[in-house]
């Protein structure tokens, strides 16, 4: 689910070989690497879309869990419905599963009002690193492990700070370059749609989408915003 790659699935990758069959449900732009069979549709808003979609084609109803998560995920691609992907498919299937039972603003409290105060310590640590390059037009912003020590945070609770420059209206891409507790260092990219970070991404060894993408570095924190940076001028020229 949500990913075309089996060296980006983590543990599970340890099971494929045991496996008798193996499906790839997802929504992002990447060309599949694996020869298994799939259900890609990269112009549906979300993998959760997809899944709500093949249950309908099924004649399944969804019990009160299964449609919490499915809804959760769509929001959460879609950026509650604002994101360019949104569709008017993407609304059916919410209310969809809001007959079944989801309650939105349960989902939108969870996803939204029930962060750590390690997390608000981490984001006000991790904007102070804000910098606005390429003429107004790039923010970036750097998230060491020295930062989640300090705020006894997780990586995980960092996932939101890089929409937080598209707030910006000049902002068009944000950069957010983090180390987890074991030094990897990975590089997240957002845009407003202008630009293609989804093509910056997969040049670097990631991938995802035209507006959200990311990839893995083995680089240093310094070089790695410094190539993707190099790669941006490029595009904006």
């Amino acid at each position: 689910m949500d990913s075309q790659d089996e060296y980006n699935i983590g543990a599970i990758k340890e099971f494929v070989s045991l496996v008798q069959d193996v499906l790839i449900v997802d929504h992002h732009e990447n060309a599949p690497l694996s020869p298994w069979k799939a259900y890609i549709d990269s112009s549906s808003s979300s993998t959760c879309d997809l899944v709500v979609e093949i249950a309908l084609a099924l004649g399944i109803t969804l019990n009160q869990i299964s449609s919490e998560a499915l809804y959760a995920g769509i929001v959460y691609d879609t950026g509650f419905f604002s994101f360019p992907k949104t569709t008017i498919k993407t609304f059916q299937n919410a209310l969809k599963l809001v007959e079944w039972g989801v309650n939105p603003n349960k989902i939108y409290r969870n996803l939204n009002e029930s962060s750590s105060v390690s997390s608000l310590l981490l984001r006000k640590r991790v904007l102070s690193t804000l910098e606005i390059v390429n003429e107004g037009r790039v923010a970036t912003q750097i998230l060491r492990k020295e930062d989640l020590e300090a705020a006894m945070a997780h990586i995980e609770d960092a996932e939101a700070f890089i929409n937080v420059p598209l707030k910006a209206k000049d902002i068009i891409i944000s950069v957010l370059v983090k180390e987890n507790h074991e030094g990897q260092v990975r590089c997240s990219l957002r845009s407003k749609g202008e630009v293609n970070v989804s093509k910056i991404a997969q040049s670097l060894g990631g991938g995802g989408h035209v507006a959200a993408a990311g990839f893995k570095s083995t680089l240093d924190i310094e070089d790695t915003m410094g190539v993707v940076l190099e790669k941006i001028a490029e595009e904006l020229d």
